[in-house]
């Protein structure tokens, strides 16, 4: 049976707010099997354009209920703040659930989809934003262990057909450094006035670090050999 028959997109036909997360099953999954989920479920409601390394579906007997998306950071070099190769920090740039699964659904989901990144990958920092423009403050974030690291400057986003798009869209290009289809399409929409700029408030900054038993094991023999130290070495005074 093809995987995608089993995912069902329209609404839930349970009320799962009584659902233990327990319950509920997280697996990696393409990017194809949930971008419908995503556009009906995700404030943003589109994944153009959007770069993906890693996608996790949440299930209940086969039902998808949650999607995630992390991909590498959509600004060049922005890595640089968080990591010391671009290969070690990811960002999470898609999270949505249905609206009836438990409070605490979402940090369960994020949770799981670490472990995974922890056990499978090599990447050490997670990177993702909340957006007060959509009255987001971080609180799943703040639940889940990620660390406010401050704020992203002002931006500009593109409304065109009742959706959100980043104001990248109107530089994409294809491997062979052409714009898209897309791209010609919304830069012809923005003169002709059918979308326009909107301006958007600075977003929150979170951060997760993903410390692996080896990290934990140097970083404590690092703590354990300070603090034997004399009192005059141990500020790096001689």
């Amino acid at each position: 049976m093809n995987q995608q028959t089993l995912f069902k997109l329209d609404e839930p036909e349970t009320n799962f707010s009584n659902v233990n997360v327990r319950d509920f099953v997280v697996k990696p999954v393409a990017i194809q099997q949930v971008k419908k989920f995503i556009e009906q479920w995700h404030y943003s409601k589109n994944v153009n354009g959007l770069n993906s390394s890693n996608v996790f579906g949440l299930f209940y007997k086969h039902q998808l209920l949650g999607a995630i998306i992390y991909g590498s950071l959509s600004m060049a070099n922005t890595w640089q703040k968080y990591g010391n190769s671009e290969d070690e920090v990811i960002e999470l740039k898609r999270l949505c659930c249905v609206d009836d699964t438990k409070k605490n659904t979402e940090s369960f989901f994020i949770a799981k989809t670490i472990k995974f990144l922890k056990k499978f990958t090599k990447y050490k920092i997670i990177v993702s934003y909340a957006d007060p423009f959509y009255n987001h403050s971080g609180t799943i974030y703040k639940a889940s262990n990620f660390k406010h690291k401050g704020y992203t400057a002002k931006g500009k986003v593109i409304l065109y057909n009742d959706k959100i798009y980043h104001d990248k869209s109107i530089r994409s290009v294809d491997d062979n450094k052409n714009y898209k289809p897309f791209t010609y399409e919304i830069k012809k929409a923005l003169k002709e006035g059918t979308a326009k700029y909107i301006d958007k408030p600075p977003k929150h900054i979170y951060c997760y670090e993903i410390q692996r038993k080896e990290e934990k094991k140097i970083i404590k023999s690092q703590i354990i050999e300070q603090c034997c130290l004399p009192l005059d070495h141990r500020s790096g005074k001689e």
